[in-house]
């Protein structure tokens, strides 16, 4: 059986954002030709898929018309700046995060579907950032987030999870989600005070959300035994007791220590533990139904490693990657003690963490 379905479109090339931006093609054609020459590139075990466009009505699902309008119109008339100075957009881009969310909905019906046991979208632009009314840090459209409302109508799903590994607080997830209970965002993020400004611990959610939006901001350097600490003692207890019918992960691949914007320390070592636990508890939890989501990631040096690890291990082929672990600190590895017993508080008056 193939196990894992790997949904990606050469239209993805095609949203231009400049020569010099971070978030440009070259991201995913290093995924694609590491996927293409790495030798588990013969598996029968995991297979390309290609996306379909979402219709304005998906979109819709999540952002509102007007600001769905105001990015047509701004391809339309050759492109531009979608929010202060980092999120551009070319000609063509509409049509491409049309496409970007197309593959997102791909992923998740193809597991629901049981066509696949599990889905890496291997999608740009990214999306975690992008708020209902608004575009944020090089995203869009909220691909994510439009998977989850998607399960939430179509399928009549009620628990969902979304776990964000992205370096960045995936503030427009966030947002979106902040006053329901029928959505666990679970977010491990670097310090959020320069950008997005959000994803400090006491940000829980409201009304029907309270209690169920998970923030744990790490320091700047912090390595893979802090960021593994996190994992294990706050998210993934409270995952087991959310008991999540279905799993999205926001594929942030930036935290890595070669990574040119984001500021974590991690090592390929520590995202293939990740992978492993999110594999697993999927598979305890609710029945294998995993996809993952691609956001950041703008090391071209690991980036394709990184994901093809992930596609490695969520199809159960053989690939490693070798690496070397960042040592932390004494300065960062007291204020991510600091930061794990903070967010440890603050979620204990909603879940069992001891």
């Amino acid at each position: 059986m193939v196990e894992t379905a790997v949904i990606f479109s050469p239209k993805y090339y095609q949203h231009n954002t400049g020569r010099r931006h971070p978030e440009s093609p070259k991201r995913i054609k290093a995924i694609i030709n590491e996927l293409k020459r790495s030798k588990f590139s013969k598996s029968k075990s995991w297979q390309f898929v290609e996306p379909e466009n979402a219709s304005l009505e998906e979109i819709q699902l999540v952002h509102s018309p007007d600001y769905i309008k105001f990015v047509k119109n701004l391809c339309r008339l050759g492109g531009g700046f979608l929010d202060l100075g980092d999120t551009v957009v070319s000609k063509e881009s509409f049509e491409v995060a049309k496409y970007a969310v197309g593959g997102a909905l791909k992923a998740v019906d193809l597991v629901m579907e049981k066509s696949f046991k599990n889905s890496f979208a291997l999608v740009r632009p990214p999306g975690h950032h992008a708020g209902k009314f608004s575009a944020a840090g090089f995203c869009i459209f909220n691909n994510v987030a439009i998977a989850a409302e998607h399960l939430l109508k179509n399928f009549g799903l009620n628990r969902i999870l979304i776990f964000d590994i992205d370096a960045h607080h995936g503030n427009g997830t966030q947002e979106i989600f902040y006053k329901t209970d029928r959505v666990l965002y679970t977010s491990l993020h670097e310090d959020p005070r320069s950008f997005p400004g959000t994803g400090f611990a006491d940000e829980v959610g409201e009304g029907e959300g309270l209690g169920y939006n998970v923030n744990v901001p790490l320091p700047f350097g912090a390595n893979d035994r802090i960021y593994l600490k996190a994992v294990n003692e706050i998210a993934i207890p409270i995952i087991r007791q959310y008991k999540p019918q279905f799993m999205l992960v926001s594929a942030g691949l930036d935290g890595h220590y070669t990574d040119p914007v984001a500021n974590l320390s991690l090592s390929a070592l520590c995202y293939e533990k990740v992978y492993w636990k999110i594999i697993e508890l999927a598979s305890q939890i609710c029945d294998g139904r995993l996809v993952f989501v691609l956001e950041g990631g703008y090391s071209l040096k690991f980036v394709g490693k990184l994901a093809a690890l992930a596609i490695a291990r969520m199809s159960g082929s053989n690939y490693t990657v070798d690496d070397r672990v960042v040592a932390a600190s004494m300065r960062v590895k007291r204020q991510g003690e600091r930061v794990l017993k903070e967010a440890k508080k603050i979620q204990e008056s909603f879940w069992n963490l001891r």
